[in-house]
């Protein structure tokens, strides 16, 4: 056998239809499309028509909601901080926060993102861990150990001053020393 022998199995691939080859051919003049107009160009179909008959999208009710301002946690499970205990990574009492979780492999690439502890898998020894977030049943089974779990308080986002702002500030300064030189 050589590699220039080697073909698929006769008829396993039909031949490709050459469409406007003239009518003999049964694909010729419309090549198959119809008539003229939108359908019979390539590249453009009417999405959600129904001939006349309202569209499932536009029968089917709007539902859900995303909500801009959720936080999204980053989850770290007590068997993962369990393992690295056992790897030798994280010493038992020790301090663990969101930097250390990172140094050891714990966390994923996503930094700066808030963590969340759950109580997944078990944790055998007894550790400080401060987070963002934790379940219930994870800061009972840290403190259980006789462990015990700080959760950071949230950090307030500063906002950015811009020229609107300024403006603004500007025109409630203006309105109070009206309103001030009024009364």
């Amino acid at each position: 056998m050589k590699l220039t022998e080697i073909a698929d199995n006769p008829g396993s691939r039909p031949a490709r239809m050459r469409v406007g080859r003239g009518i003999g051919s049964g694909k010729g003049k419309t090549s198959g499309k119809g008539v003229k107009g939108q359908k019979a160009r390539s590249g453009v179909a009417i999405k959600g028509f129904e001939g006349g008959q309202m569209p499932i999208h536009r029968r089917l009710p709007k539902g859900g909601f995303k909500n801009l301002f959720r936080t999204e946690y980053l989850p770290v499970n007590l068997g993962k901080i369990q393992a690295a205990v056992e790897a030798g990574r994280i010493a038992a009492g020790a301090t663990v926060n969101a930097a250390a979780l990172e140094e050891t492999g714990v966390l994923g690439l996503r930094r700066g993102m808030p963590v969340r502890l759950l109580a997944d898998g078990k944790l055998e020894v007894a550790l400080t861990i401060e987070v963002d977030a934790a379940s219930e049943t994870a800061v009972a089974a840290v403190e259980a150990l006789g462990g015990k779990v700080v959760i950071i308080p949230k950090r307030e986002v500063p906002r950015k001053e811009g020229k609107k702002t300024e403006r603004r500030k500007a025109q409630i300064a203006k309105r109070e020393a009206r309103e001030a030189a009024r009364g």
